[in-house]
């Protein structure tokens, strides 16, 4: 059993702290993929949220079938979904809801510390969502193809393809930005 797994199980049976720790283990992470999706930190930062309330009040059955990271993945990506069909539906917005993109920035210039770091971020960012999606599952949090397969709803096959493209576009846009990385 993994942590995030036993961590789960045990707040099941009534350890609170068990929560804090799949809470403290995943959150970033979390929120890294799904900004990614939502390409908005704000709303990354609700879909983590959410994902966790959901676990929290609804405490939805592990079956075991997958990592507990893949599973809690799932979840998050399901909630960043449902989150961007509502902001579809809803799209008025006040100058006050726009926040500060100089806080985001600065949280985002904080979590990658060198100049590499920087540029292939950068880099990842204009690159269409899902190849986004798939080199952070892949690279970032070091998810297999199967379990990246089934945290997008694709096929493994699919996410093959979709790697093999998305490092072809990033190697490109490295490329633009004057960088070289022999691995991709």
């Amino acid at each position: 059993m993994d942590n995030g797994e036993s961590s789960y199980r045990r707040f099941l049976a009534g350890d609170d702290s068990g929560m804090v720790e799949i809470v403290r283990d995943y959150k970033d992470g979390l929120m890294l993929y799904l900004r990614s999706y939502t390409n908005d930190l704000s709303s990354a930062e609700d879909c983590v949220q959410d994902t966790f309330i959901r676990l929290a009040v609804k405490r939805p059955g592990f079956s075991g079938k997958c990592s507990f990271k893949t599973w809690l993945y799932t979840i998050g990506r399901n909630i960043a979904v449902d989150h961007m069909r509502g902001l579809f539906r809803h799209r008025r917005l006040s100058i006050d809801d726009c926040g500060d993109l100089k806080d985001e920035a600065d949280i985002e210039q904080s979590y990658l510390v060198s100049e590499e770091r920087i540029i292939l971020h950068r880099s990842l960012r204009q690159l269409k969502k899902e190849y986004q999606q798939v080199l952070y599952l892949t690279y970032f949090e070091e998810f297999g193809n199967s379990e990246s397969a089934e945290i997008m709803g694709r096929s493994k096959k699919q996410i093959e393809n979709l790697l093999y493209n998305a490092r072809k576009a990033l190697r490109t846009e490295l490329e633009k930005e004057g960088f070289s990385y022999e691995k991709l």
